[in-house]
């Protein structure tokens, strides 16, 4: 992506942050936990967060990829938070905080349909939960088919992301 935000002159206009990978201990050992077997996305200090979930680390911030992620967000203070996920059989797009118009326009640009966070499971402690909801930044949640190569997914969302950078 960042060749892309050059190249389509974004540069100037904006500060790209990339994070490329919150969990790489989960993506290697392919599951959700992190090497502690903790949800990293259900690790965050938002309102909902359950300590009584196993996989939620007890308290909040308990992980280093939680807490990089929450000190790398108070750093940069952004207008716009781009996420991507992997999901079991089927892609779609959510949204949390003020993204509700960015998400209808990335829908209309991509074809992917918009969901509500809260209509397809609960969500305590999670990133959009306590970024979104709870300090009201755009959180926009890019959910893409398991296993799918990036490549593709790039090719199908490319200006979607962009006219999303864009504004």
């Amino acid at each position: 992506m960042p060749a892309a935000f050059v190249a389509a002159g974004l540069s100037e206009a904006a500060t790209l942050t990339v994070i490329e990978d919150v969990n790489p201990d989960g993506r290697a050992a392919g599951t959700r936990g992190n090497a502690n077997g903790v949800d990293v996305n259900r690790n965050f200090p938002a309102r909902n967060f359950d300590s009584t979930i196993p996989e939620s680390g007890g308290e909040p911030l308990s992980q280093p990829e939680s807490r990089a992620l929450v000190d790398t967000i108070d750093r940069v203070h952004p207008d716009l938070i781009l996420v991507a996920h992997s999901w079991r059989g089927r892609q779609f797009i959510n949204f949390d905080g003020p993204a509700r118009q960015i998400a209808e326009q990335f829908s209309m640009t991509s074809g992917l349909p918009v969901e509500e966070s809260s209509s397809f499971a609960p969500t305590p402690g999670s990133f959009g939960s306590y970024a979104g909801r709870d300090r009201g930044m755009a959180v926009l949640t890019i959910e893409v088919l398991r296993g799918t190569d990036p490549t593709v997914v790039w090719a199908s969302l490319e200006e979607a992301l962009l006219q999303a950078i864009r504004g």
